[in-house]
C-alpha cells in the first residue's frame, strides 16, 4: 500500500498521511514527484498540500486515512533545492512545514489554480483548419493570408499577424469558423546582454574580481562600503559576469520604494529580461514574474523579503542590498530572516551570496571577523565625492517652531537659495504623537492598546499606529468638556505645514506611509526630485534606505533624541545605522554635504560617537559589549510570546513552560521571564514573553524543538495563543 505524505498548510507542526486518489493508477502513482500540489480534505475544508514523499506504509491505521481528492501537477513546482530550503526553514524557525511551503508559492497556486503556460499570445490551425488546401478562402484575402501563414509555420504570434496587416477581427472570424485556435507560443530563450559599466576604483575592482572568482561555488561575501561608494556598480558588474555564464541573479532590496529606482538602474545597464516581485504588485503580475524566474526566461529577479523563495532555473548569484535592514525579518506568522535564508539558499545552490551595506549588521561583521564571510571594503565615495560633515546642534533653551530651531531654519534657507536640496528626517508620522487636555490632564489613548493615539489633523482623526483603530478628533475634552486641547510632540504633518508657510517659494515633499500611498508614488517623487530643482524633502525612515538624490547638500535630523533611549539591546546599533544612512544622503554628487543633529543631549555617548567615530569604529565597540554580555552575535536568543485577553493566563502558561523546561535543563541555556512585553496590551490582548538566552547555536538548536514540544503539550486556556521567534530582531 502506498501513502502520500503531505505538507498541509495548517498550524500543526507535522506531515499528514493520505491515501492516493482512487482513480490514480499504479503507473501514475509511481510517477508522482515531491513538490507537486495535491488537493485534500481537511476537516470540513479542502486545502492545497505539497507532496513530500510517497511512503510504503503509515503509522495511522489504513481505515482512518482519508483519500486525497486530486493530483494537481505532473511536475514539481519547486526545485529540489527550494524544497530542501523549506524543510530547513521549518526546522530552524520551528514553523509548521505546510505553512512554510505555502509561503513559497504565489497566491494563484496556493488557491489550487492550474499553472499557466507562459509565452506569447499566438494562433495555430485547428484540426479542421489543417484539412484545408493551399489557397483556401480566396474571396477573403485577409483570412486567406492568415491561413497561408499558419500553413507555413506551426504557430504565429498575434504580434506577427498584426505586422502582416491581419487584424484581430479577421482572426476572430477564423476562430468562429473553427479553422484556427488561440495558443501560447513559447518565447525563445535569449541571452542577457550587459552594456559597458562605469570605471571602477581600486577597491571596487578588488571586490568585483574577488567575488566573481567564486561564481559556481558557495561563498558569502560582505561588501561594506560607505554611503555613495558605488556598491550598486559592484552588483551590476558582478551580474554582468553572471549573465555571461548564462546564469540568473536574484537581488533582494528591503523596501518596495527602492524597487523602481533600482529597476531603472538595471534596465539602463542590461538588455535582459528583468522581473520585480513585491507585495505592491497585482496577483497576476506577481505570478507571471514568478513563472518567468522559474522557467529561466527572467535573467534578473529583483524583489523584497518574500522573493527569497522565488525558484530560479539557473541560479548564479544572490545579492542582499542593505543587508542590515530589519525589514528582512518577518515579524508575524512565519518569522524568517530573508538575509539568513539567502545565505542558506546560496549554499544549497552552490552559488555566491553578496551582503551589501554601509552599516552592516553586527552579526555580519562578526561572521566576517570569524572568517566565515569574505570581507570587501569600499572606504571612499565614488567619483571623488567626500563624506558629509556632521554637526551637533544643541537646542536646549532654544525656542522651537514645530520642532525647528531658528538656527536650522536659517541654514535651510541658505541651502535653498544656493540652488540645492534639503532632506529633513523625522521618524514620526501624523501631526502630533499625543493630544492632551490642558485643564484636567486627559490624554487620548487607544482603548485596545497600551499606547497613545496620534493626531492626524488633515483627516481630523486620532489613530493608533499599532492596531489601526481610529476615531474622530473631539472638539472638547471627553472628561471635563474643556476646549483647551493641546498637542504634544511633532510629526511629519505638522513639520510639513511649517515648512510650507516658511519657505513659500520652494516645494515641500512629505515622504511617509501616509503620503506615499500610490503604487508609483515613490518612483514619481524620485523622478521629480532628481530634476535637480531646489526643494525640501521631509520624511520618515522611508527616505533613508538607499535613495540617491544628487542635489541634496543638507540633511537634518530633527529629533535625534527619539533614537537615544531604547530598551532593546540593539537600540544603539540601530541608531548608528539609521543616522549613518540618513547622513549618507548628503553630498553624493561631488558637492560638499552637511548633516545637522538637533538634540537636547549633545553630551550623550551615542551622539558623541556619531560626531567623532565612523560606523566601523562604533560597531567594534558595540561588538565588544555584546561579547562581554553573551548577546548576539556572541550568543543566540529565542523568544516565546503569549497573548490572551487575560494577562494572568498568558503569564501562567509561560511560567509552566519555564518550570517544565528547567526540570531537565539544557546546558548553555538560560530562561528569562515570563515578563510583560514592552507594550503589554495590543489589539485588546495582553502579551507576555519568555526569552531563552543560549551561549551558541548548538545549544539553541537543541532548546527550540524542546520548547515547542513542551508548549504544545501544555493545557491551553481558550483564546490563548503562543508563538516562537528564533533570532528575534525585535524584543517587543
Amino acid at each position: 500500500m502506498s501513502v502520500l505524505r503531505l505538507a498541509v498548510p495548517t498550524p500543526l507542526r507535522r506531515l499528514f498521511d493520505y491515501l492516493p486518489p482512487a482513480e490514480l493508477s499504479e503507473q501514475e502513482l509511481a510517477g508522482l514527484k515531491p513538490g507537486i500540489r495535491v488537493r485534500v480534505p481537511f476537516g470540513r475544508r479542502e486545502l492545497i498540500a505539497i507532496l513530500v514523499d510517497v511512503a510504503e506504509q503509515s503509522t495511522v491505521p489504513t481505515e482512518q486515512l482519508k483519500a486525497a481528492l486530486e493530483i494537481l501537477d505532473s511536475e514539481a513546482l519547486l526545485p529540489q533545492s527550494l524544497q530542501t530550503l523549506c524543510h530547513w526553514s521549518s526546522d530552524y524557525y520551528q514553523h509548521p512545514i505546510g505553512e512554510v511551503f505555502s509561503a513559497a508559492l504565489p497566491k494563484r497556486l496556493r488557491k489550487g489554480l492550474p499553472v499557466q503556460e507562459q509565452g506569447e499570445a499566438a494562433w495555430q490551425l485547428s484540426d479542421r483548419g489543417k484539412g484545408l488546401p493551399e489557397g483556401a478562402l480566396p474571396r477573403s484575402p485577409k483570412q486567406a493570408a492568415a491561413l497561408a501563414l499558419l500553413q507555413q509555420q506551426t504557430q504565429v504570434s498575434t504580434a506577427t499577424m498584426k505586422a502582416q496587416g491581419i487584424s484581430t477581427a479577421v482572426l476572430r472570424s477564423l476562430r468562429e469558423k473553427s479553422l484556427i485556435e488561440a495558443c501560447t507560443m513559447p518565447i525563445a530563450p535569449q541571452a542577457g546582454i550587459s552594456r559597458e559599466g562605469l570605471p571602477l576604483n581600486d577597491d571596487q575592482r578588488q571586490a568585483v574580481e574577488g567575488i566573481a572568482a567564486t561564481l559556481g561555488e558557495f561563498q558569502c561575501h560582505l561588501l561594506e562600503g560607505v554611503t555613495g561608494s558605488g556598491k550598486t556598480e559592484v552588483y551590476l558588474q558582478l551580474i554582468s559576469h553572471c549573465l555571461a555564464q548564462g546564469l540568473q541573479a536574484l537581488v533582494l532590496v528591503p523596501e518596495i520604494g527602492l524597487s523602481p529606482q533600482t529597476l531603472d538602474r538595471f534596465r539602463e545597464r542590461f538588455d535582459a529580461h528583468i522581473v520585480v516581485l513585491h507585495s505592491g504588485l497585482a496577483e497576476g503580475q506577481r505570478y507571471r514574474a514568478w513563472e518567468a524566474a522559474r522557467s529561466g526566461a527572467a535573467h534578473i529577479v529583483i524583489g523584497t523579503r518574500s522573493a527569497v523563495f522565488t525558484p530560479l532555473a539557473k541560479p548564479g548569484l544572490i545579492v542582499v542590498d542593505e543587508e542590515h535592514d530589519s525589514s528582512y525579518k518577518q515579524q508575524d506568522g512565519f518569522r524568517y530572516s530573508a538575509r539568513d535564508l539567502s545565505i542558506k539558499r546560496g549554499q544549497l545552490h552552490n552559488c555566491p551570496v553578496v551582503l551589501g551595506s554601509a552599516t552592516p549588521a553586527l552579526e555580519s561583521l562578526h561572521n566576517a571577523q570569524q572568517g566565515r564571510y569574505w570581507h570587501f571594503q569600499l572606504p571612499q565615495r565614488a567619483g571623488g565625492a567626500t563624506l558629509p560633515q556632521i554637526q551637533c546642534l544643541d537646542i536646549r533653551r532654544e525656542p522651537l517652531q514645530a520642532g525647528f530651531s531658528a538656527t536650522l531654519l536659517a541654514r535651510i534657507a541658505e541651502v535653498l537659495q544656493q540652488g540645492d536640496q534639503v532632506l529633513l528626517f523625522l521618524n514620526r508620522r501624523g501631526y502630533a504623537p499625543s493630544l492632551q487636555c490642558h485643564d484636567c490632564g486627559w490624554v487620548a489613548e487607544c482603548q485596545s492598546c497600551d499606547a497613545r493615539l496620534t493626531l492626524h489633523l488633515r483627516q481630523r482623526q486620532l489613530r493608533c499606529h499599532h492596531c489601526a483603530a481610529y476615531r474622530a478628533l473631539p472638539n472638547r475634552c471627553p472628561d471635563c468638556h474643556s476646549s483647551q486641547l493641546l498637542t504634544t510632540g511633532v510629526g511629519t504633518e505638522q513639520a510639513e505645514r511649517l515648512l510650507q508657510q516658511h519657505f513659500t517659494q520652494w516645494p515641500t515633499y512629505r515622504v511617509d506611509s501616509d503620503s506615499m500611498r500610490g503604487r508609483y508614488a515613490m518612483e514619481e517623487l524620485a523622478a521629480q526630485v532628481n530634476l535637480g530643482e531646489p526643494c525640501l524633502l521631509l520624511g520618515t525612515q522611508m527616505l533613508t534606505k538607499g535613495h540617491h538624490f544628487p542635489k541634496v547638500s543638507l540633511v537634518a535630523v530633527m529629533d535625534a533624541d527619539a533614537l537615544l533611549f531604547s530598551a532593546d539591546f540593539r537600540g544603539e546599533e540601530r541608531m548608528a545605522q539609521l543616522l549613518t544612512q540618513v547622513a549618507g544622503r548628503a553630498g553624493r554628487a561631488g558637492r560638499p554635504g552637511q548633516v545637522i543633529l538637533q538634540t537636547h543631549h549633545p553630551d550623550h555617548p551615542a551622539v558623541q560617537a556619531m560626531l567623532h567615530q565612523s560606523y566601523a569604529e562604533q560597531a567594534e565597540r558595540l561588538l565588544a559589549q555584546r561579547k562581554a554580555n553573551g548577546l548576539p552575535p556572541a550568543g543566540q536568543l529565542i523568544m516565546l510570546r503569549s497573548d490572551c485577553v487575560d494577562a494572568a493566563t498568558g503569564e501562567e502558561f509561560l511560567l509552566q513552560l519555564r518550570r517544565q523546561f528547567e526540570a531537565e535543563p539544557i546546558s548553555g541555556c538560560q530562561l528569562i521571564g515570563p515578563l510583560p512585553s514592552p507594550m503589554p496590551r495590543r489589539q485588546g490582548r495582553h502579551r507576555s514573553q519568555l526569552m531563552l538566552s543560549a551561549t551558541g547555536r548548538p545549544a539553541a538548536l537543541r532548546a527550540a524543538p524542546r520548547l515547542v514540544a513542551l508548549a504544545e503539550a501544555l493545557p491551553k486556556a481558550r483564546g490563548l495563543n503562543w508563538t516562537i521567534d528564533v533570532d528575534p530582531s525585535e524584543l517587543s
